[in-house]
């Protein structure tokens, strides 16, 4: 997908204003986690006023906030909402992939990737985990090699994977590719279509409470799972699935559906709804413009912060004084290996940055 990144950006004002209005100047860490708006806080005050008072309407209300979730984040993803699957976390996902592998297998990950992304194949003694630089991954591809898995942007230092690369490669090997978009999905246009596999926490950039997972399957790719994990609401149809073994799982990507925790995917619905108004390209534009800022400014200073066009901004070497005097001023930010990290979302301003450049001049 082609962005525009010479047109000129407001950075004077959030993309929502309206959503955000006790937000503390220079929360800059939707790495770490993203704020939700006012409507997704309001709707699950309301699920959950309405289950004290003993009318949670029979989870009619929830399945259609869950239904509504899906959809959104199939819509986010350029796929159809049967390839959507609902998952609870993220090692969940790639557990259930890595468990499917035959023994044997030889998987190609990035040696400083997300554990979430890792770990699972690395608990298999029985395949071959091969740890290599990100810049290596797609050469790092041979004759062999059932599965490439990667971080579409990275925790550490917000680096973006070269996936059209990465693609190709496992392409002309015949290997499969698993993307962790957790670090993108928001601010990144995201073409889960592209990759057999795509899983995705929403509680960073697409400002979701903590429990709404997806997992996106590529058609054809649904024959190399096993719905190990499937339980009644993975069933065709859930009135008929509670009981004994499910007869008939459900269609495409939804036999790996896990019980969704109601009440994150109340509030994921409205979450999903905004960054679908406020649009992928608008937020992208917005938060790596202030990410330039923020990198512009701390070069200014005599950092050397990893250069790239990412929103997530890590800048190495910063002493403890300095992240002393950010926290003083009531910046919010991550130490992550050895970088200050910081995440600016469509909710931050210039603001927001210059008060962080402030107290570290």
């Amino acid at each position: 997908m082609s962005l525009d990144t010479t047109a000129p950006v407001d950075l004077t004002s959030p993309l929502s204003p309206a959503e955000y209005p006790a937000l503390a100047p220079g929360y800059l860490d939707t790495a770490t986690l993203g704020i939700v708006p006012a409507r997704a806080t309001a709707a699950v005050h309301h699920a959950l006023d309405t289950w004290a008072a003993g009318r949670p309407g029979n989870d009619g209300p929830y399945e259609e906030a869950v239904a509504a979730a899906r959809a959104a984040f199939a819509r986010l993803a350029h796929v159809p909402v049967a390839q959507v699957a609902l998952a609870g976390t993220v090692a969940g996902s790639v557990g259930l992939i890595a468990t499917a592998l035959p023994a044997g297998a030889e998987v190609v990950a990035y040696e400083g990737d997300f554990s979430a992304l890792v770990h699972p194949f690395a608990a298999r003694p029985d395949i071959t985990l091969r740890l290599v630089a990100l810049e290596e991954l797609a050469g790092a591809v041979r004759p062999g090699t059932a599965l490439v898995a990667v971080s579409s942007a990275q925790s550490a230092d917000g680096r973006i994977a070269d996936l059209p690369a990465i693609r190709a490669a496992a392409a002309a090997y015949g290997a499969r590719t698993l993307v962790d978009a957790t670090q993108s999905a928001g601010w990144l246009p995201l073409d889960a279509s592209l990759d057999d596999y795509v899983v995705c926490h929403g509680y960073k950039w697409l400002a979701s409470p903590h429990g709404a997972a997806f997992l996106t399957v590529r058609p054809g790719a649904e024959d190399t799972l096993a719905p190990t994990f499937a339980g009644w609401y993975a069933a065709a149809d859930h009135d008929t699935g509670i009981y004994g073994p499910i007869a008939e799982l459900a269609p495409g990507a939804r036999r790996f559906d896990t019980r969704p925790p109601c009440l994150s995917y109340v509030g994921a619905a409205e979450s999903l709804a905004l960054v679908e108004e406020l649009g992928v390209d608008r937020i992208h534009a917005h938060d790596t413009a202030l990410a330039q800022r923020l990198r512009d400014g701390f070069t200014a200073l005599g950092y050397s912060p990893v250069p790239g066009p990412s929103a997530i901004v890590a800048v190495p070497g910063v002493p403890a004084a300095v992240t002393g005097r950010l926290r003083a001023a009531g910046a919010a930010f991550a130490d992550r290996a050895g970088n200050l990290r910081l995440a600016p979302h469509f909710y931050n301003t210039a603001a927001d940055v210059d008060l962080v450049l402030a107290a570290a001049s």
